[in-house]
């Protein structure tokens, strides 16, 4: 359930561009996650996404869990949580605990850097279901330039200069992504107006891929719409599943 967990936490955008002096108050806001599958447009579950100062650093939080009627099928309890240096809004710690299906994983990540050379130590526990013990295994992965995670990419994409980007306009970089390195893909598509329970609201909107090092995807593409107005706060999100779509939809913070 990749997808599910990348539509609330990732809301990424052109992450190798220039960005704002910006700095974040304490804050929490909060999602509510749609399936959309025809006639079908039922709220699968819901996430807050949490921030506070510590020092000369971000610590955050993102909690996630899907609604009781979806439990049926396919249960999601996630855990994230982040230190986040706030010059550059780069990471320096991640953490998933993650209740999918009958699966358990905790995926433990600490980041070192050298210039331009970022190193992840990965150590991941996992349960499968059926399985009487967990495993654990430790790797190490790496990767040169921009680099973020699944929490500190969320902040670091509203910092950026959205009106001085161009339209169409793509860009790379790497994220990791508990175990491996990934490749992000983004498009910039330039203002939108969005319209949800019963408010319009002016968006940028992007569109962005994940692939591995070899080209091939690892999960299908998804749309964002970001505010334009101060607070640049993802308002919307949109991924295609097997069967239907997933959409979320900011709910308040």
């Amino acid at each position: 359930m990749k997808l599910f967990a990348l539509s609330i936490s990732m809301i990424v955008a052109m992450l190798t561009q220039s960005i704002c002096a910006q700095t974040f108050n304490d804050e929490t806001i909060t999602y509510k996650v749609m399936y959309k599958w025809g006639l079908i447009n039922k709220q699968a579950g819901d996430a807050a996404l949490s921030i506070k100062t510590v020092g000369n650093n971000y610590e955050t939080q993102l909690v996630a869990k899907s609604a009781p009627w979806a439990d049926q099928f396919y249960v999601v309890r996630d855990t994230l949580n982040g230190r986040i240096q706030k010059d550059g809004f780069l990471p320096l710690f991640y953490e998933k605990i993650a209740h999918e299906g009958k699966d358990f994983k905790h995926d433990v990540v600490n980041y070192s850097r050298n210039e331009d050379t970022v190193i992840g130590y990965c150590t991941r526990i996992s349960q499968k279901e059926g399985k009487k013990n967990a495993t654990k295994k430790e790797h190490v992965i790496s990767a040169t330039g921009k680099t973020v995670d699944m929490l500190s990419v969320y902040y670091y994409m509203r910092s950026l200069d959205y009106p001085n980007m161009e339209k169409d306009q793509i860009t790379t970089l790497n994220i990791f992504s508990g175990k491996r390195k990934e490749i992000l893909t983004i498009k910039y598509l330039g203002e939108e107006t969005i319209t949800y329970d019963k408010k319009s609201h002016q968006c940028y909107h992007i569109s962005f891929t994940f692939t591995s090092d070899g080209n091939k995807k690892t999960s299908d593409d998804m749309d964002a719409w970001i505010s334009t107005d101060a607070q640049r706060i993802p308002l919307k999100l949109e991924g295609t599943l097997p069967v239907g779509k997933v959409q979320c939809f900011y709910t308040g913070g």
